[in-house]
């Protein structure tokens, strides 16, 4: 593995920081605080702990980037070009019920292009990162995407839409029609670890409407250092704040992209 920059340092080390506390709190996960953002979305004093510590330690590194964290929101730097984006807890309704799966992403973008990403799975100790032009890795080992081009060979990952986010019959129309071409569909629970296994090889692709900013911001750039592909679903550039993404491998993009349009105007 060719030796890590300091961008990229700075941030697993703040990973490595806030997993000590999500860990310990995963042991101890009928004590935590539990509060409401709406439906079907809880934030936990892990959450905001881990966030704490990963806001404390990016700014200590650089001190005049932008942020966007999901439970504290945006905050202003004077270096409007660079922006961390920042999820403390990605897969936080796993770690309510004690589904070891779940992990912490870092995306850092400049001047609207994501050029690095950290995306980090405590229990595994599995450390997926990527800058822009310089391969992506698990831990030390560079990470291709799978070369399966069969949809009826292929693994597919979602993530189905939760109450009060709407578009179900897009959704329902969307599942059936991919259940039916392809091996089998994943539902884990993590929209950033979804990527990274397509990254890694472990799926060929990965479609989800109306995710937020720092589910994916991380994932888009580990998964195109992997030799994949990450669009809408109408094959445009992703656009953070709409949410839609479908990421895959080069062989298997188009046809699952076909699909997604499919169940839109069937």
């Amino acid at each position: 593995m060719p030796p890590r920059s300091a961008t990229i340092t700075v941030m697993i080390q703040a990973a490595y920081k806030a997993a000590r506390g999500l860990v310990r709190d995963f042991g101890e996960v009928e004590n935590l605080q539990v509060s409401k953002k709406g439906p079907a979305d809880f934030v936990t004093a892990a959450d905001i702990q881990a966030e704490k510590t990963l806001r404390w330690e990016l700014n200590r590194a650089r001190p005049n980037y932008a942020m966007l964290l999901e439970e504290s929101g945006a905050v202003a730097g004077r270096d409007s070009d660079y922006r961390w984006i920042v999820d403390p807890l990605d897969g936080t309704l796993n770690f309510l019920h004690g589904i070891p799966h779940f992990c912490i992403s870092i995306g850092l973008e400049q001047a609207g292009e994501m050029i690095a990403g950290v995306i980090y799975d405590p229990l595994r100790d599995e450390l997926f990162h990527a800058e822009k032009g310089a391969g992506a890795y698990l831990n030390d080992h560079r990470i291709r995407v799978s070369s399966r081009d069969k949809m009826m060979e292929s693994v597919i990952a979602t993530g189905i839409p939760a109450v009060g986010r709407g578009r179900y019959d897009e959704y329902r129309a969307q599942l059936s029609l991919v259940m039916e071409q392809t091996a089998g569909i994943r539902r884990m629970g993590s929209a950033a670890l979804d990527l990274a296994y397509v990254a890694a090889g472990r799926c060929e692709g990965f479609w989800e409407p109306a995710l937020s900013p720092w589910d994916i911001a991380a994932g888009i750039v580990i998964l195109r250092e992997a030799g994949g592909y990450v669009t809408d679903f109408n094959g445009a550039a992703v656009n953070l704040d709409d949410g839609d993404i479908l990421a895959a491998n080069d062989r298997v993009h188009g046809p699952l992209k076909s699909l997604l349009a499919k169940a839109k105007t069937g």
